[in-house]
């Protein structure tokens, strides 16, 4: 019998790896579907995921204000219980991000993008990739992956030889 090559021997889902071009491709079409949804008065880049899609979106939509959201939910791969705020934009105290776009890599449970919401309740919230619990917290995204996919983005990684899917 053979094995699904995307889990583990235990039948786990292996880490899903992203590569700049894909990234960049995803990160244009997340920019595509927001371009008649503005005017933007900006970006909130939410910090440190959200730098390079947000980096590619504002090229793409022309945008040069981008501002900064801080925010810890994970370390090391584990979910911390309360995602921590690290840093509010500025754009917070202006009538509560509207006309603002925040953009991330990822929603997954939903965790970060409640604390964002906090800050900024009026602002447009976008990912590139969301999965199924953190979906309905974000206003727009590109790619939905498994809850259970663990995505490893290409500033988290580095080339290197792999095993064959059989050795693993």
């Amino acid at each position: 019998m053979r094995r699904n090559p995307y889990t583990d021997r235990d039948g786990r889902n292996l880490p899903f790896s992203v590569s700049w071009d894909e990234l960049h491709r995803d990160a244009r079409a997340l920019a595509w579907r927001l371009a008649n949804a503005g005017p933007w008065n900006g970006i909130v880049a939410i910090t440190r995921g959200g730098l390079v899609p947000a980096a590619i979106v504002a090229r793409e939509l022309e945008l040069r204000v981008i501002e900064t959201l801080g925010v810890v939910a994970y370390h090391d791969r584990e979910r911390l219980a309360a995602a921590e705020l690290l840093k509010i934009p500025s754009v917070a105290k202006d009538d509560n991000g509207k006309g603002w776009l925040v953009v991330d890599d990822l929603v997954d449970t939903g965790l970060t993008a409640k604390v964002v919401r906090e800050q900024l309740p009026k602002a447009h919230f976008a990912t590139v990739y969301a999965k199924p619990e953190g979906r309905d917290s974000v206003d727009s995204f590109v790619t939905e992956v498994s809850q259970d996919t663990w995505i490893i983005f290409p500033w988290d990684s580095e080339l290197r030889e792999t095993p064959p899917i059989v050795r693993r």
